[in-house]
């Protein structure tokens, strides 16, 4: 499979229910997780037998410009080891920032299973993610 984005983030950041450069937005490493475009929330990857491996991190400076959607590099400190691990980049809070929500509340935007390291086989101990520095960064809308 490709990276992917969501069918309800598609159709959200067209309505105002994400703001990337605003509401917190984070990254999570995840293992036995089909992607499923209908998903709109953590709790759908949890329910669908996703484990989150570790606290996900915080994307800090993100920015938004021409269309396309950027962060600093981050880190994720890993809680155990195994295989096929991917990258999910949620909404954490409400749109207009502040705390986090509920994962019921909490928005699916991208979907990361192809690139350099991908799968990710973590060890347990600090994992850094390293976002494309080419003209589509994390995300290019178009």
């Amino acid at each position: 499979m490709a990276n992917q984005s969501y069918t309800a983030f598609r159709s959200g950041i067209l309505t105002g229910a994400y703001d990337l450069d605003t509401a917190v937005i984070k990254v999570a490493l995840v293992s036995g997780y089909t992607f499923s475009a209908a998903h709109a929330t953590m709790a759908d990857v949890t329910s669908a037998g996703g484990t989150i491996n570790g606290t996900p991190a915080t994307l800090a400076n993100p920015t938004v410009t021409a269309g396309v959607f950027d962060a600093d590099d981050c880190t994720i400190t890993t809680t155990s080891s195994g295989a096929n691990h991917y990258l999910i980049v949620y909404q954490a809070s409400a749109v207009t920032g502040g705390a986090d929500v509920a994962a019921a509340s909490q928005k699916l935007c991208f979907y990361f299973d192809t690139g350099t390291n991908l799968p990710i086989v973590p060890g347990a101990g600090t994992l850094t993610i390293t976002w494309p520095s080419g003209a589509g960064k994390i995300y290019k809308v178009g």
